[in-house]
Parts: C-alpha cells; structure tokens; sequence
C-alpha cells in the first residue's frame, strides 16, 4: 500500500494486492478503507497482522500483511510508538532499508557479564542443567544478556517473558552460536520460545535490507501435528513482528494453493508436517538451499512412529543444516538417531529427563470400564473436583464424538470432541471456543497430547490409558504450564496392565498416592519379579 490517505495522490506509489503489484489509479477503487469492509480469511490466506481478517495488503513500509487502510494506520501508529520506545524520533514515512534499526543488537554492558566456572556449574545445578557436548556457554539471566535485536527484545517483553525460564537460559545461547541442540525439558517449560527467540535473531539480520521476493527460507520446524504448528507459528509471527521476518504455515486441511503463493512471495520460516511438506516438494520446486536451521519439535515422535521416513526425506533435501531437537520425553533410541543427523550435537537436559511435570497432582483412580462414563460424569456434576477449562483424553477418534455428546446430554456440561478426522477449520474454531471460555470441555485424541500450549488449563482427564508411559506424560503435562499448578486425575483398571509397572513407578517419583487394585495387582507384582530376576541373572 502507499501512503495511507495519501495513496490516491502519488501515481507513482504501488499497492500490492492480493500478491500483484498494480499502480494505485487502477486499484485504489478496489482498497478497502475500514476493517469491516473486508471478509474473513479463508484458510491459507494471509491475515491481517492488525485485525486478523484478510491481508489482501502488503503495508510497503513494513511488509506486514493488512487488511484497510484503517488498519495499516494503526500498524504504523504501533511503529511509531516503538520506535520511541528506543529514543527514536518516529520518521514520517519507514523505507523498507530503515527495517535495519530493528535488527540492530541490543548493548547493554550492566547485563552481558559472563559467568565465571564456578558461578556456571551453580548455576546450573541449583536449575537442573545438564550438558553434555562440546564447548556449551554459560546460562544467560536475561533475554538482553544474548545481543539480540531490540525489536525482538521489545517483542519478546510484549508477549509476557518478564526473565528466560531454565531451557530458554541454556538452550538460546547454544543454538545462537550455531551448536546443534537436543534438549529434554518437561512439558509447559518454554520449549518454543527457546529455538523461535535464536531463528527470529537470525532470520531477522540475514534478511534485513532484502526485498521480498529475494528471501528465501532460512529455517523450518517440523511438528506431529496441525494443532501444534498453527501454535508454533502464531508464537513465531508474534516474536517477529516489526522485523524483516515473514512465515509460511504447511499443513493439510488448508489449500495447499494458498501455502506455496504464500512461501513464493518470500519468507524466512516454514512451520508445518513432514506429510504436507513432502508433498508440496514434490509438486513445486521450492528452494530450500538457504535453510540453515532445522526444528523437530516432539522429536521423539518425529523420530519414530510413521514419521522417520519423511522426516529423513526432507533432511537430505537440506544442506547440513543446524538440528535443533526437543521433547519433553527423550530415550535413548531417539539420542542415537538425532547423533546421526548432526555432528557433535550438544545434549541439554532440564529437571529430570523422561519424568512428569512436578507441578501436576496426579490422582490416580481404579475405575472398571463400565463405570468410567458415570465417574466422569460425577467430576463434572461436581463443584468441588470440577475446574473447567478441562481436557479429557481419549483412545479413539468415535470415543472422543461419544463422550463429549454423552457428557452435554447426562450433565449440561458443554462438550466438543477434537481429533485427527474433523477438518482443520473445524477443529480451530472448536480449540479458539475452548481456550477462550465458551466450551469448558473438550473431548481430545492425543492430538492434543503434544505440545500445544492449553493456556488456563489446570486439569486433565485421562479417560483411557494411552499405549506408553511417553504418552501419558505429555498427556498430564497439558494440566500445567510454565510452572503452574495443575492436577491430572487418571482412570486406570486391568485393560491398562501393560503399563502397570511403569505407571507404578512414575505414580511413586511423584509422590502420587496410589490405588490399592494397582499396587497389588498380580500384573506389578510379576512384572517387578521378572525384572528383578533379569538383574539377578545380568550380574550373578
């Protein structure tokens, strides 16, 4: 867009609408001057960074996506007020060469000290750190502390981050320095931040004083699930606001049309699913020689699973790029894996590896199959144990669709199921009614199980057991987030025996009280004897 309310004065100004460039005398009758003149966004399409509808607009002084003229007045307004934030003198009209202040370092001497040795290995027990690897920095105290942008930095304090959490002091300054990274840290511990903060740093000074069409995607994350990379980008594009930093979502469910016009146009970050992602470099030719930094988030899903094969696919399609790999559980079959795909990969493990979250309550329950439904529907009647928003697991897509019918029927209690089968409007309309308020619970596959951040969720169901320890994790570990206490009642009876050694053992690290049926149940008790007799034999 041109000047704002000065576009149809300068002939010479051009107006990038829906991604062609057209002089604004032949356009400026089709700009939309109010927010409310222009539709929703369909799915794929651009959105407004303002306002959220269609970005049928290109802002030419900032690059960000807009829907009016209204609302490109009120990014620049935002501009302005951060440019004086720095003590900048806001300019009349931001060329797209003065993005370079954004991305200038941030100095300040009182906070970027190093620590000594001695302070570093305090540091790090008194927080559960642990590194293995090669020349690991110090733990930074402060986001100011990592010479990042200040734009960035201003981003990063508007979206809430008073000081880095444990994985954030460790994590950022490693992979800002280029080291490949596979970080263990529980579920809600700020894993996303701590690789988006080193990619926006990056993307953001490679890409400053580039044209749009001359950036090529320098990183991309790779997620199991839709849910999870809508969520990553979203934190993305809000860490990278104001900067030379533009993203492309690839999933299935949206148009895959709308995905690659979106990567054409030039961006820094792809987010998206090994499925999707394949096919889209198989029907397009997408430049991916300039990535330099690779994110497998869940990587112990990624790793195994049905997703090793593409996710191997697209790192050979990379030029030996940085790996950064995180999980809340991580064993040691995957840590073989991610050393086979970088080169003295650094390992940084948060708190104890592969353990729930300590700040979830577990209350284990034995309930037989037949009375779960009426043990979930006394929760929900309930005053006392009833803390919507509440997330209820499942082990099926129709058990998900049952249940939370069942439970609006039997309590009056609105209910929406989510799982792998709805298409992806639906299921995000169903998780924005949830997480802002309008639907206290939702009925979920493990969909929901991995990484997306639940924010306000203080309790989880687990309705059926899922299939391994790993899973059950994650599962409780969307009760809690960034420290805050949660509690995860979990159903459990002689169907789940499989995983009664192993649940036993996490219940007990927890400090968990737990059924009496599971305790003395002949499939603990000879599962226990069987293991201590393989020891016996190992070492006799």
């Amino acid at each position: 867009m041109g000047n704002g309310d000065k576009a149809n004065q300068c002939e010479s100004s051009i107006i990038a609408v829906a991604g062609n460039e057209v002089p604004v005398s032949a356009a400026e009758d089709d700009v939309k001057e109010r927010c409310w003149h222009q539709r929703e966004a369909l799915p794929g399409e651009p959105r407004c960074v303002v306002c959220g509808r269609y970005g049928e607009y290109v802002c030419d002084e900032t690059e960000d996506d807009i829907c009016s003229l209204e609302c490109k007045k009120i990014l620049l307004c935002r501009i302005a007020k951060s440019v004086s934030l720095v003590d900048r003198p806001p300019p009349m009209r931001l060329p797209t060469t003065d993005e370079c202040f954004y991305v200038r370092d941030a100095n300040d001497n009182s906070e970027t000290r190093s620590l000594t040795n001695d302070q570093t290995e305090s540091l790090r027990r008194k927080l559960e750190i642990s590194v293995r690897g090669g020349s690991v920095p110090a733990p930074v105290l402060s986001f100011t502390s990592c010479s990042l942008p200040q734009k960035l930095l201003q981003n990063i304090e508007a979206a809430g981050y008073e000081m880095p959490t444990p994985v954030q002091m460790q994590a950022i300054p490693a992979a800002l320095i280029g080291q490949s990274l596979l970080v263990s840290a529980e579920t809600g511990s700020g894993k996303t931040c701590s690789f988006l903060v080193p990619i926006v740093s990056y993307c953001a000074k490679i890409h400053c004083g580039q044209l749009p069409t001359e950036k090529k995607p320098l990183a991309m994350i790779l997620s199991p699930t839709r849910e999870l990379c809508i969520q990553v980008e979203e934190q993305a594009k809000l860490l990278g606001k104001g900067l030379p930093f533009k993203t492309a979502l690839v999933v299935g469910g949206d148009a895959m049309a709308g995905q690659i016009h979106r990567i054409q146009q030039g961006v820094s970050l792809i987010v998206g699913t090994p499925g999707r992602l394949i096919d889209l470099l198989i029907k397009y030719d997408i430049e991916l020689d300039a990535i330099s930094i690779l994110v497998l988030d869940e990587v112990d899903c990624m790793l195994q699973r049905g997703f090793h094969e593409q996710v191997m696919q697209i790192f050979r399609a990379l030029s030996q790029p940085q790996v950064l790999m995180y999980s809340a559980t991580i064993p040691k079959v995957v840590e073989k894996l991610a050393s086979s795909m970088a080169k003295d990969i650094t390992v940084v493990s948060i708190g104890k590896p592969n353990k729930p979250n300590v700040a979830v309550k577990q209350l284990p329950i034995w309930v037989e199959s037949k009375q779960k439904k009426k043990k979930l529907f006394d929760i929900l009647m309930s005053k006392q144990h009833f803390r919507p928003p509440l997330v209820v697991f499942v082990g099926s897509r129709l058990g998900a669709d049952l249940l939370s019918e069942a439970v609006t029927v039997t309590t009056g209690v609105k209910a929406l199921s989510i799982h792998g089968e709805k298409p992806m409007k639906e299921r995000r309309e169903i998780l924005r009614s949830f997480l802002v308020g309008e639907v206290p619970v939702v009925v979920a596959t493990g969909v929901l199980g991995r990484g997306v951040d639940l924010l306000g969720v203080r309790q989880v169901i687990v309705f059926d057991m899922p299939n391994s320890i790993k899973e059950y994790i994650h599962q409780i570990g969307r009760a809690s987030r960034l420290g805050e206490e949660g509690t995860a009642i979990v159903f459990v009876n002689e169907e789940n025996k499989k995983m009664f050694p192993e649940l036993v053992e996490t219940l007990k690290s927890s400090g968990a009280a737990i059924p009496r049926e599971l305790v003395n149940s002949r499939y603990t008790v000879v599962s226990s004897s069987i293991g201590r007799g393989q020891r016996k034999r190992k070492h006799g």
